[in-house]
């Protein structure tokens, strides 16, 4: 009787949560819901594939058009299961001889993100026009990490985006990234200044959300200092603040020496052994052991580093924290100069450069949106960076006969390998499958444009250094999660735009920034819709960096649909339900953008040696291997937009020099 009550328990809070609604929430791709979960559980259920690719194959079937899916996005079904049966080791035996299209191109790009477009777009630039170039892509977009998430509740166009967002990098662009985004029409510090509508949330704030299960109790505290978490001024003092949460007075009293502190901690010691120091140990360890804070004052820190570190600050070194502003530094008496012991993105949180913190509605998927309308004519139309915003991409035009650039979606590369045995030989075959069919292509020349651990599955045939050195980096796991809600009353009557969340399952909520750019209009009224980010990062805090990602891959893949939904409901209505929100009325949609590879791993000081110049992993893992050169963000071990151009245009460079 008990498990039947608890049972009668669990359908009536999914009532109030909404989870019955007819909301626009899954995908069907050939009459089969995405939203179907344990593929990792149920080992990857290789009936799946067919059934999920096939149908999404399709791409130029009229209304073939993936931004507007919803449900499970990012890595999602149909997208990866080929690849793990590869990795596995049997899909090439039980796939049998594949079928030869007898197409053969100057260039077959592996994966069509940013690096792989960027490739295609400098290899025409420099063999011509005429050049013919394959772009393969295991997903049903374009784009890789760059991707669009379209909504239209009321029928008003809202953008979001799905993954990459930022085009700003820890460093001054190159002359080649700078060229290309010249190119393309983008001018970042001019449409900060233009585009960004600061108003929209006028007087709206930040706060954070003590949830019972870590803190004991549920409360939102609004007002938060200096936007939460860094040092700074803001709309109460810290001492005022703390005192409304439900943390212990010796908590309090910690943050507010670690927030407004000036002790050096190492008193004495040289500045660049200061820094060597806190280049060794995590920011946990620098609060608890030379700031000597409470443990109980911990929490309210943890998440901080997620939203550019993927993992918590148990994992993350202290000299970083300090290049992020992260507070309890201020006595150290620590110059903003680059330094050794700094990751590639806090390094370049201390190196010179212009600021400016524009992103497109949709993120980079703008990017990859008029790099594809650039290489492949008649796929958008308009002109500018601006109306590129708006322009609904033609799917069908993207793999004509008729076009020098063809990108073929929901084709995962299975083999890449010379036509000949020696690495010296002037061509490729790549060999990739739609479904439970496979196909041959052949090639002068490929850009592997795709994540380094895939990359020795699809070529064997590297040297075992370099195979090694492809596997080791574990890119970082995280999610996206977009919710349409009919309306953002509940954010204005708390007073908040967005919250920190450190003890619940998405770390952070909150109401994207407003860009009005060409014809796009973000709402403007409470009493419109609205797009709410949250952020996931599944991380096991006590492993390393790279075994907390490990187990964040897991985590995500083993996760369904619904897991995911009842989650969001259930932390929206406990966040904002003080504002009058109701998650069975208030929500229209929900996209999972979930990406159990996502950023690019770079490499962290308390976990990885210091190599020498020129024999980190990633040095070792893009040599040129014959006709096959090797790009992404991986290659460069740096999430940025700016290095995934890079990346691709020496790829281009190496193939270029063999010719």
């Amino acid at each position: 009787m008990a498990h039947s009550s608890e049972k009668d328990r669990n359908r009536a809070r999914d009532r109030e949560l909404g989870m019955n609604r007819d909301i626009t929430r899954r995908d069907f791709l050939n009459g089969m819901a995405v939203g179907a979960g344990g593929v990792l559980a149920s080992g990857w259920l290789p009936g799946m594939v067919a059934a999920q690719t096939v149908a999404a194959s399709g791409q130029d079937t009229p209304g073939y058009y993936p931004p507007l899916r919803t449900g499970m996005r990012g890595s999602h079904p149909g997208a990866f299961e080929t690849a793990h049966s590869v990795r596995d080791g049997n899909f090439l035996e039980k796939a049998g001889k594949p079928a030869d299209t007898g197409e053969t191109y100057d260039l077959i790009v592996v994966g069509g993100g940013i690096s792989g477009l960027a490739a295609a777009y400098f290899y025409r630039q420099q063999v011509g026009p005429s050049a013919k170039i394959l772009i393969l892509d295991n997903h049903d977009d374009f784009g890789g990490h760059a991707k669009r998430n379209e909504f239209r509740p009321g029928g008003h166009l809202l953008l979001t985006n799905g993954g990459t967002v930022a085009i700003e990098s820890p460093f001054p662009y190159s002359k080649q990234a700078r060229g290309l985004i010249t190119e393309l029409g983008i001018d970042p510090p001019t449409f900060e200044k233009k585009y960004t509508d600061r108003d929209a949330y006028h007087g709206l704030g930040s706060g954070c959300f003590f949830d019972k299960e870590m803190f004991g109790t549920e409360r939102l505290v609004t007002g938060a200092p200096g936007g939460f978490g860094r040092r700074g001024g803001g709309e109460m003092k810290w001492t005022e603040f703390l005192a409304k949460t439900p943390l212990s007075a010796k908590a309090q009293q910690s943050i507010v020496r670690i927030q407004e502190g000036t002790t050096d901690y190492m008193q004495g010691v040289p500045q660049a052994e200061k820094k060597a120091r806190l280049s060794r140990m995590s920011y946990k360890d620098f609060l608890l052991n030379l700031v000597k804070a409470d443990p109980e004052a911990l929490p309210f820190y943890q998440v901080r580093t997620h939203g550019l570190y993927g993992i918590g600050i148990d994992a993350v070194p202290a000299l970083d924290c300090w290049a992020i502003r992260l507070p309890g530094f201020q006595g150290m008496g620590l110059d903003r100069v680059p330094s050794k012991g700094l990751t590639f993105t806090a390094l370049g949180e201390v190196t010179p450069q212009e600021e400016y913190h524009f992103h497109f509605p949709d993120g980079n998927a703008s990017i990859a949106r008029l790099l594809v309308r650039s290489l492949v004519p008649g796929s958008a139309p308009g002109s500018t960076a601006e109306d590129i915003v708006t322009a609904k991409m033609d799917y069908s035009r993207l793999d004509h006969n008729d076009s020098a650039v063809r990108i073929r979606l929901n084709s995962t590369a299975v083999a890449v390998h010379h036509l000949e045995a020696s690495a010296l030989a002037k061509g490729v075959e790549v060999v990739y499958a739609r479904g439970e069919k496979t196909h041959s292509v052949r090639g002068k020349g490929t850009v592997l444009a795709c994540w380094n651990m895939v990359i020795p599955f699809l070529c064997p045939d590297l040297p075992a250094e370099q195979k090694e050195a492809l596997h080791y980096g574990v890119k970082v796991p995280l999610v996206y999660t977009v919710v349409a809600l009919k309306n953002w009353n509940a954010f204005q009557k708390l007073g908040i735009r967005g919250v920190s969340c450190p003890g619940m399952y998405h770390s952070s909520i909150g109401l994207d920034q407003a860009i009005n750019i060409g014809d796009y209009r973000p709402v403007r009224s409470p009493d419109e819709p609205a797009l709410v980010r949250m952020l996931r990062t599944p991380c096991q805090p006590g492993l390393s960096a790279r075994d907390q990602q490990r187990a964040g891959h897991y985590d995500l893949l083993a996760t369904s649909f619904e897991t995911f939904e009842r989650n969001i409901r259930d932390q929206l209505v406990r966040v904002l339900g003080a504002g009058g929100f109701d998650p069975a009325r208030d929500i229209d949609a929900i996209t999972v953008n979930r990406w159990p590879h996502g950023y690019a791993y770079e490499y962290n000081p308390l976990w990885d040696p210091d190599w020498p110049e020129g024999k980190r992993p990633c040095d070792i893992a893009r040599q040129r291997f014959g006709q096959i050169t090797i790009a992404n963000s991986d290659a460069a071990a740096a999430a940025y937009t700016d290095q995934a151009i890079d990346q691709g245009y020496r790829a281009v460079q190496e193939l270029i020099a063999t010719r």
